[in-house]
């Protein structure tokens, strides 16, 4: 079968196209899946630029969509045929997190999915959405479910919240869908006036050009009465938080996600005291969140953003296209 390793130290020029024998049958409690499409996400270009360091020879790509081909004894939830996606933290069932590390993460801990065929325990997988294709499905493993938590499982959105979104990428568009699904007005932000046309015509109430407005965290507050919005989907880091803090309202929520714009900065934390901002840090959901998404996704007919898809063989070509940052939504690998 058809494979993408990533020698070591890493850099795009350095992932190459491998054949290596097909997968065996599955053993007990395992399915083997033809894996279909992967999606792009701002941790896996930290492992394949070699930011991340992994193992010499890794398959990257924490994201696989595909469809079961077959299925080891004692499987249950699962059929040969079942369209099925991956989940980013295999063994995180259920419960509150209890991992701080990427060691079990596919693409980076272990083998991803840039490649044609797993066999993989089923406990790996959940239900494709019903009616997805397989480059929407693979959008959701790490984008769609990092945003389904910072606001349905962690921020508690409700009908009426308002919302803020920071640029364009995978997390930021599932964010404002998902908070227009549950009822929700949304601020967004980005650098380009086309994008921001982009993002009215998705839903969002109030749209804010950063380049123009650098001071966005005070434009928010006066969009908002005065109020402030009640959550924060932060995705770039702390060169962001400060304008984010700016935004919030007392007692507000921020989910502290990406750090696009660096990892080091000043944080003004005596305003986030005094303001008594709850900020949360967090990596991606467990398994049961990403069924609970899956379902919110079917009842509200909610379908992905894909900016563009590539073959398996344009990998590289592929993280090119998300380093110069003028994507909208997901760019997907389809294999």
């Amino acid at each position: 079968m058809k494979v993408v390793t990533l020698r070591s130290p890493g850099g795009l020029d350095r992932l190459e196209i491998a054949d290596r024998p097909e997968p065996g049958e599955p053993g007990a409690g395992e399915i083997r899946v033809r894996v279909h499409a992967s999606s792009l996400n701002f941790h896996d270009y930290g492992v394949v630029s070699g930011s991340k360091p992994t193992g010499d020879g890794r398959i990257p790509m924490s994201d696989g969509a595909g469809v079961v081909e077959a299925v080891g004894p004692g499987v249950e939830e699962f059929a040969v045929g079942d369209a099925v996606v991956s989940t980013f933290f295999p063994t995180w069932l259920d419960g509150p997190a209890r991992i701080g590390d990427f060691i079990t993460v596919p693409g980076d801990g272990v083998d991803g999915y840039a490649c044609e065929q797993v066999v993989r325990p089923a406990t790996w997988f959940t239900h494709a959405p019903k009616g997805y294709r397989h480059v929407e499905a693979a959008t959701l493993t790490t984008a769609g479910l990092t945003a389904w938590r910072a606001l349905v499982v962690d921020g508690g959105l409700k009908a009426g919240d308002t919302v803020l979104t920071l640029g364009t990428g995978g997390v930021s568009i599932f964010a404002l869908q998902f908070a227009k699904l549950m009822g929700a007005r949304v601020l967004a932000t980005s650098s380009s006036d086309d994008k921001i046309e982009r993002l009215e015509k998705l839903g969002a109430d109030h749209t804010l050009n950063y380049k123009r407005e650098p001071e966005w965290g005070t434009r928010v507050q006066e969009l908002t009465g005065g109020r402030g919005v009640d959550h924060v989907v932060e995705v770039g880091g702390s060169g962001t938080l400060p304008q984010s803090i700016k935004a919030v309202r007392i007692g507000g929520h921020i989910s502290l996600i990406g750090v696009l714009s660096g990892r080091a900065g000043e944080v003004p934390t005596a305003k986030l005291m005094t303001k008594q901002v709850r900020l949360q840090g967090l990596i991606v959901g467990s398994r049961q969140h990403q069924v609970e998404m899956i379902r919110a996704l079917e009842a509200g007919n909610v379908r992905p953003v894909i900016d563009r898809s590539f073959a398996l063989e344009e990998i590289a070509d592929a993280f090119r296209h998300e380093e110069a940052g003028r994507h909208f939504g997901k760019i997907c690998l389809e294999i």
